[in-house]
């Protein structure tokens, strides 16, 4: 995968300006041959010379586009990311808190089970990462910031309990995770474990997309652990009241896929041993800049010299 970005985009503007150089060229051009025709040698000339007196000149065209090309994408800030490894990534922990994380089909709970997968994969990280925690259900709440101390993290996590608020807001826990991780240098990573029954948003088809594009304009790489069966009972409601924790897998599968990330379905809680294992493999995986101004502007320079050259020597007018 592969991104390009601007940081002042509005310079690229600035590129209509080819057109005009390639019309002024040939303008200038034309203009120089007929001026060249006005001599009664020319013929004579050439054969002296034993090459063309007026050529088009598409080197140093060429070679000029480059130069303003180059230019102007400096300028604006181009930087090329791509998939890669780091060898230091930080980390927000979404946990899902909502009533149907109580659903029990997975021992004890589904919310017990990601708190445990969640302390046990901090724990387990080899790379030296930081780490922050967000729960969400109906709201979203951070429950620390981006720190390196994987005890407070560990402690934090094993005091969740299922909020009080109804409704589950995967968009604003994507989109509050994104933000947590935006002033860091590092590789950026969110872990989000639900059951995927975006409930909140719902009404709003465009709410969990604009999220997500949110996220990966911010080249945040999500891994979604989707937790529970298709069809769990709900923990807190008698079982005859025949009311089920709906499991949406296509949600988990969406953030993963256009993240380069992991999506990984837990029916059981050997299944979370396997997505702790899963998700270590792909611990060192992020987006990774290279930012292109300083060897655009080297080759703009380059390209200069070049110009200048040519224009010395093969190209130089006969006065």
């Amino acid at each position: 995968m592969i991104d390009i970005t601007f940081d002042n985009p509005m310079y690229l503007w600035y590129l209509l300006s080819i057109p005009l150089l390639v019309y002024t060229h040939f303008y200038l051009l034309k203009h120089t041959r007929q001026k060249a025709m006005k001599f009664a040698n020319f013929d004579a000339i050439k054969r002296v010379t034993g090459e063309k007196l007026i050529t088009k000149n598409w080197i140093v065209l060429i070679i000029r586009l480059s130069i303003i090309s180059c230019i102007i994408l400096a300028v604006a800030g181009t930087t090329v990311w791509y998939d890669g490894e780091v060898s230091q990534n930080d980390f927000v922990i979404a946990i899902d808190t909502s009533a149907s994380m109580t659903a029990q089909d997975i021992n004890p709970t589904r919310l017990e089970a990601a708190k445990a997968y969640s302390a046990d994969m901090v724990k387990s990280l080899k790379t030296k990462s930081n780490f922050a925690l967000l729960s969400f259900a109906g709201t979203t709440f951070i429950e620390t910031n981006l720190i390196d101390n994987k005890d407070t993290i560990v402690k934090t996590i094993e005091t969740l309990e299922p909020s009080q608020t109804g409704g589950t807001d995967i968009p604003g826990a994507l989109i509050t995770g994104t933000n947590m991780l935006l002033a860091s240098p590092k590789g950026k990573t969110i872990v989000i474990i639900t059951d995927g029954s975006n409930t909140v948003s719902a009404f709003l088809a465009e709410s969990l997309q604009n999220a997500l594009d949110y996220a990966k304009k911010n080249h945040v790489v999500i891994h979604s652990i989707g937790i529970g069966s298709e069809t769990g009972p709900i923990g807190y409601l008698p079982e005859y009241y025949n009311i089920s924790a709906v499991f949406n897998e296509n949600t988990l599968l969406k953030l993963a896929n256009e993240t380069n990330g992991k999506y990984i379905h837990a029916f059981t809680n050997e299944d979370l041993d396997r997505a702790k294992i899963e998700i270590e493999k792909d611990a060192s995986k992020a987006m990774i800049p290279i930012h292109l101004n300083y060897g655009l502007m080297l080759i703009a320079l380059l390209a200069l010299f070049l110009e200048w050259g040519l224009i010395s020597t093969r190209y130089r007018r006969i006065p």
